[in-house]
């Protein structure tokens, strides 16, 4: 399989039990070492991770105890010769992340975020990774009058010196979404976080994580999205996949609903030369009906689709599509781009 010189991604939490909001498990669970045995064999190279994905119930062991496990799991994906893209805090599931981490008006629940956030810093140097992603899940309201966002913005901006200053060798991709499970976010865009970013003690470490579907659900164009990032050299990663329309975040297997705006995704990566910079994330999850001998097909679907799109983005006949432009026959384009994706 040519890979184009493009690296793999995708998280644990991937392979998982079909549970959803409505309605119970519905596929027996695997566990940790069972799921690194399917990234080769499904063509991946890399594992994402949120800090308890590599060190389960963190918050009950020393910092001594979390770093000599976590060196336990960088055995592992070396034995697996696989490596750690990034590792997340998770701070949306604690009792003391209810009203948010960072932004909670409880001081005692910022320090746990700020306390919580280091522990992932030292698992990720444990996994040598420098790379620490900010899904900032629950930095909002459910409604206006209970936060103040100016004080709001402050505290996310002290989070991130604060973790910049506690290793002077991390970079930091900070991952915008508009709402879920905050009804109202307080960094919603690409545009936002990187604000904040260019806002830091130092911005050089400072960027960005793009998700397909949380781009959508702010009623924007995930390639444009990237486009943006990348004018900045700021897109350090990507979480790949499809939305069917402004609803709750689906994570459907990438180019399964939108095809075009998934080519469209592929081709500035790849005219920008991605492969140089990140690894291709994957954000997707099975349909809750896949039975569990079958639950990992959107992860391979997803990684060829990935690949496709990239051998038709290489073979678009690059001096027809700068003709129309010049001509300014945007129809003759669109007609080109989807005659192109549906091969003739």
């Amino acid at each position: 399989m040519d890979k184009y010189g493009y690296r793999f991604s995708f998280g644990p939490w991937n392979i998982h039990k079909g549970a959803d909001p409505f309605g119970p498990e519905v596929r027996p669970g695997m566990s940790f070492a069972q799921k690194l045995l399917l990234y080769k064999e499904l063509g991946f190279d890399a594992v994402q991770f949120h800090d308890d994905d590599a060190v389960p119930d963190l918050d009950d062991l020393t910092p001594e105890q979390i770093r000599e496990r976590a060196r336990l799991v960088r055995r592992q994906l070396e034995d697996h010769g696989l490596f750690a893209e990034f590792v997340a805090p998770r701070l949306w599931e604690h009792p003391m992340t209810i009203d948010g981490a960072f932004t909670a008006n409880d001081p005692k629940a910022r320090a746990y975020a700020i306390e919580r956030s280091k522990r992932a810093v030292d698992i990720a140097q444990e996994l040598e990774c420098d790379l620490i992603v900010l899904w900032l899940a629950r930095e909002g309201t459910y409604m206006r009058e209970a936060k103040n966002v100016g004080a709001a913005t402050h505290q996310l901006l002290e989070a991130i010196n604060t973790l910049l200053a506690y290793d002077p060798t991390i970079r930091i991709a900070i991952e915008p979404k508009p709402n879920e499970p905050m009804d109202l976010a307080y960094i919603p865009t690409m545009g936002h976080a990187l604000a904040l970013g260019f806002q830091s003690a130092d911005p050089r470490r400072v960027g960005v994580l793009m998700e397909s579907a949380h781009s959508i659900l702010a009623g924007l164009d995930p390639a444009d999205e990237i486009g943006f990032a990348m004018a900045f050299g700021k897109l350090w990663s990507v979480h790949l996949n499809d939305q069917n329309g402004l609803k709750f975040d689906q994570d459907r297997s990438f180019g399964s609903v939108d095809l075009r705006r998934a080519f469209n995704q592929v081709r500035v990566l790849d005219e920008n030369r991605y492969w140089e910079v990140g690894v291709v994330g994957l954000d997707v999850k099975a349909i809750r009906t896949q039975p569990a001998e079958l639950a990992t097909k959107h992860l391979r679907n997803s990684l060829h689709m990935f690949l496709r799109l990239v051998a038709l983005s290489r073979s678009l006949d690059r001096a027809a599509v700068a003709q129309l432009i010049a001509a300014r026959d945007y129809e003759e384009l669109d007609w080109l781009i989807l005659s192109h994706l549906m091969g003739s």
